[in-house]
């Protein structure tokens, strides 16, 4: 009996290398955000003569808005990696952040939602600055959708404070 449950941990544990490929594929996505930015960059060196501050404005939030997706993805992939398959083993005067291996599960999950928060602050300025006539109501639902965001996120911060803050230290 005790060989079979000692053959079912380790299986479980063992399973946990079914993320890898996962965190693979989302690291792989990096490449095609790279492509992107560097498109829209050319896009608006091409057009620069031709537009306006407002459309200068709105491609550069386009870029910010696409770089903190990539950040993201960069904290999820190593953080979850780290938390949830396996340390990562850096040599001697290898290049590791600082923050790896003090990002737990629930802190991951805040910095996901602060990030979540500022990518649609993001978006809610390109609507504002992009305001026609007539959306007003389309507007006043991207606020309240953007309010939601804020504070789920400052619940979830509140509640890892209050439930988990004491186990950090």
């Amino acid at each position: 009996m005790q060989l079979i449950e000692k053959t079912i941990e380790k299986t479980i544990l063992t399973s946990r290398w079914l993320l890898a490929p996962i965190y693979l594929a989302l690291a792989s996505i990096l490449v095609l955000f790279g492509i992107k930015i560097i498109q829209e960059t050319i896009h608006l060196f091409q057009k620069i003569l031709i537009i306006s501050e407002t459309e200068i404005i709105l491609a550069v939030l386009s870029l910010i808005d696409l770089t903190l997706i990539a950040n993201l993805l960069v904290m999820v992939v190593l953080s979850g990696y780290e938390t949830f398959v396996s340390t990562i083993d850096i040599s001697e005067g290898g290049e590791k952040p600082s923050w790896l291996g003090k990002v737990d599960a629930g802190t991951l999950k805040i910095k996901v939602a602060m990030a979540i928060v500022a990518i649609s602050s993001i978006h809610l300025l390109k609507s504002f600055m992009n305001l026609n006539q007539g959306e007003e109501k389309e507007i006043f639902w991207l606020v309240v959708v953007h309010l939601t965001f804020v504070i789920s996120a400052l619940l979830m911060a509140l509640v890892d404070k209050i439930a988990f803050s004491h186990h950090r230290h």
